[in-house]
């Protein structure tokens, strides 16, 4: 006869391997269904569209005045909708650590320096260096933090190189703006950076309210970079008041909200999947809107790193 606790332990096995299965399942998301595919292309498509609506209104409005008004409008909608849904202002110290840097790197540095590139860049071209994110956060976790990366995310990286390269090849002999090029690319590695130093540490709820406060960080300190730097400048068009109202509410506020629910439904690794969307998406959307040139090498090279961010997120994900 068997000791009564060898057989409660058989019997609870199975009970607790369930429940482990269940908050493994728990913490990774659901599966992918046919809505949150739905959520995804929208937030890829609304993502990727930012940057023809910054090159519309930087014809009218100077960078940093434009980017300082845009956050002060949807850094306030942001807030006032997370404390009607009975979310806080009083955040853990990782949140509000998070909110600064996030606030400054990315609102800043990363979409200051494209809005100020991109009086001299092509849309296109700003979506393309922006959308290299994914594949520069997979190098550094590779190279600098020591994470283990398959050997179909290693082709990634280097497809990605690859694609860039073509890209960059092209346009460099086409006489593109160095200099706003320059600004591009120091600010994904400062979104880079700002992606890297708080993994993770926005957890704990109140994620509207941390948006939005993130927000209004990056309004101070563009306020200051305009004070600064920038004489402001403003000609009132209605392509710059159309293009403005949707940075806001879209790009700005509404792709915000679908990511937290993604990330939220399917976990914040499926959910990046969709960033292999932004580069078709940033050169589509640029060339039906601003009427933008696109050349074979052009269309090569985005094709190479799309399949490139695909490798790195699958590869990330399979790991997941």
């Amino acid at each position: 006869m068997r000791p009564l606790h060898v057989g409660l332990r058989y019997r609870l096995a199975p009970t607790m391997k369930l429940r482990n299965c269940a908050a493994k399942r728990v913490s990774e998301g659901q599966d992918m269904d046919i809505r949150a595919i739905l959520m995804g292309l929208i937030f890829a498509m609304m993502w990727s569209s930012a940057f023809t609506s910054a090159r519309i209104i930087v014809a009218d409005m100077s960078p940093l005045f434009a980017l300082s008004c845009r956050y002060l409008i949807s850094g306030l909608l942001g807030v006032t909708i997370a404390l009607a849904l009975g979310q806080s202002m009083r955040l853990t110290p990782a949140q509000w650590r998070a909110t600064i840097i996030f606030g400054i790197l990315q609102n800043a540095v990363y979409l200051g320096l494209n809005f100020i590139a991109m009086q001299t860049v092509e849309a296109s071209l700003a979506a393309i260096i922006a959308s290299t994110m994914p594949l520069l956060v997979g190098f550094a976790v590779w190279i600098i933090f020591g994470e283990r990366l398959r050997p179909l995310g290693i082709a990634g990286l280097f497809a990605g190189l690859i694609g860039v390269s073509i890209i960059m090849g092209a346009r460099i002999s086409g006489g593109v703006d160095l200099a706003g090029v320059g600004l591009c690319v120091v600010g994904v590695i400062a979104l880079t950076a700002a992606t890297l130093l708080v993994r993770g540490a926005t957890s704990g709820g109140n994620f509207l309210m941390i948006v939005g406060l993130q927000m209004l960080v990056g309004c101070v300190a563009l306020t200051l970079a305009t004070l600064a730097f920038e004489t402001p400048r403003l000609n009132p068009t209605l392509p710059l008041a159309l293009a403005f109202a949707y940075t806001c509410l879209f790009p700005g506020l509404a792709a915000t909200i679908i990511w937290f629910w993604l990330v939220n439904r399917i976990g914040a690794t499926r959910a990046a999947t969709f960033h292999f969307l932004n580069p078709f998406f940033g050169v589509a959307i640029a060339a039906l809107l601003l009427s933008e040139q696109l050349g074979a090498r052009d269309i090569l090279g985005v094709a190479i790193i799309t399949a490139g961010i695909l490798a790195v997120q699958v590869s990330r994900q399979s790991k997941a």
